[in-house]
């Protein structure tokens, strides 16, 4: 019999059979990938979950209800106001018989006094006085005003006030929403975009309404360019040295392992370290972003250090070598081939530690910059970097740690705000990468 006659089936034994213990290799294979899947499912939900709970929280922050009232004040107005004792009284007087005009050419009769347009709106009238002394020409013709109403207007108007939560106090009244809808349905309150809340300062305890996180994010744009000149190139000089010219001994690896233990520290023990060194020993300023930034170079230096042998290391050895063949001293291999083919990496590292550095609150706590309320832009340059000032994660801190609920909503339109800087500067490094990466 040939051997094309007998049967060639698969045989017991044979690779082609799937026996039992193949089977079970491969339900577990199965029942891995599975579990894979469904970590990364969960994973996305929370994240969703984290995302619409800050949007639906935040995105009201950027929103502020205004009035808007257009009127004329005529000369023989404007002398009489400046003619009585009390000024800023008789501008009021001027703007509630302008506002009762409103209503009244709108179809509505609502009966309310200087006390509810002050709980509303607070005290218009220094604003109006300043406004026609500050420009003369405009008397005599129509000017509009926009008044920022109060917290709990806008809170009312957003959901977050009732008629059924409102209770009587000298900050607002149930009865007060009666004139709050006439004003709305003749169109002198509107919700507008919160410009201020972007461009504007704090505006204290007492006016949710009138914060704005602006000069915060000057406060933070200094401090981060402080780190960036000192964590960049002492980072990166550290890590060259470290990784090619040091020599393999006890000292350089006690210096490895507590880079890697100072990366792994927490945030508020290098706070300390800024408040003692740099404040009580240097006396340098309280609350300025110089300080805010050499605390955070402190932080991000074992970030950088970290990522940027990562990268040095991932450099090929034959680049080395081909240097050195060619006659290359070891100076002009490390400059001239290895750091430009690690710089994609060593730019992604240092992006990332300034991201980290951006967020962070506990180090600012303790030199002051939470405490400190920013409520004015710096100067110059200079003012800037040595003037006390607040941070976007310490401003946050602040809105979220009062008792209105207004600066709650602040504080997460805030970290809006944070996160859309954290994203860009993610996308920036990733697109360094992309454009200098080099594959082998």
């Amino acid at each position: 019999m040939t051997d094309a006659s007998m049967d060639s089936g698969p045989k017991k034994g044979s690779l082609t059979t799937v026996d039992a213990r193949t089977k079970k290799r491969n339900a577990a294979e199965k029942r891995f990938k599975a579990y894979g899947i469904v970590a990364i499912l969960i994973g996305m939900f929370f994240l969703v979950v984290l995302a619409a709970s800050i949007l639906r929280s935040g995105l009201p922050a950027f929103t502020q209800a205004e009035m808007k009232l257009e009127f004329v004040l005529s000369q023989e107005e404007f002398d009489a106001a400046e003619g009585q004792l009390l000024k800023t009284k008789a501008y009021e007087g001027i703007f509630i018989s302008k506002l009762q005009d409103a209503l009244t050419e709108n179809g509505m009769s609502v009966a309310f006094d200087a006390a509810a347009i002050e709980r509303l709106l607070g005290k218009p009238g220094s604003m109006i006085r300043e406004y026609f002394r500050a420009n003369p020409d405009k008397i005599g013709t129509s000017v509009t005003f926009s008044l920022p109403a109060s917290s709990r207007v806008d809170g009312y108007f957003k959901g977050r006030v009732s008629r059924e939560t409102v209770v009587d106090s000298r900050f607002f009244e149930a009865k007060d929403l009666d004139l709050v809808d006439a004003l709305a349905d003749a169109g002198i309150i509107v919700r507008n975009f919160n410009w201020n809340f972007i461009t504007g300062s704090d505006s204290g305890v007492d006016n949710p309404s009138g914060a704005g996180i602006g000069v915060s994010v000057i406060g933070s744009l200094f401090m981060m360019l402080v780190v960036l000149v000192l964590s960049l190139p002492i980072g990166v000089a550290a890590s060259i040295y470290l990784e090619e010219f040091a020599p393999q001994n006890w000292f350089t690896d006690l210096i490895e392992v507590n880079i890697s233990n100072l990366a792994a520290v927490p945030s508020i023990v290098f706070g300390i370290l800024g408040l003692a060194v740099f404040i009580q020993f240097m006396h340098l300023p309280q609350s300025a972003p110089l300080v805010g930034g050499l605390v955070l170079t402190l932080m991000t230096l074992p970030t950088i250090i970290i990522s940027t042998r990562a990268s040095l290391k991932a450099v090929p050895p034959s680049i080395r070598e081909a240097a050195l063949g060619v006659g290359a001293s070891k100076m002009q291999t490390v400059f001239h081939h290895v750091l430009p083919l690690a710089a994609p990496g060593i730019l992604t590292g240092t992006i990332i530690g300034l991201a980290q550095a951006l967020g962070e609150t506990a180090p600012l706590l303790l030199i002051g910059m939470v405490g400190f309320i920013a409520r004015a832009y710096p100067e110059g340059v200079v003012s800037g970097f040595i003037d006390p000032n607040s941070a976007m994660p310490a401003q946050i801190y602040t809105w979220a740690a009062r008792a209105d609920a207004g600066f709650y909503e602040k504080a997460w339109g805030g970290i809006i705000i944070l996160l859309v800087f954290l994203l860009t500067m993610n996308i920036i490094a990733i697109i360094l990468r992309r454009r200098f990466e080099r594959r082998w």
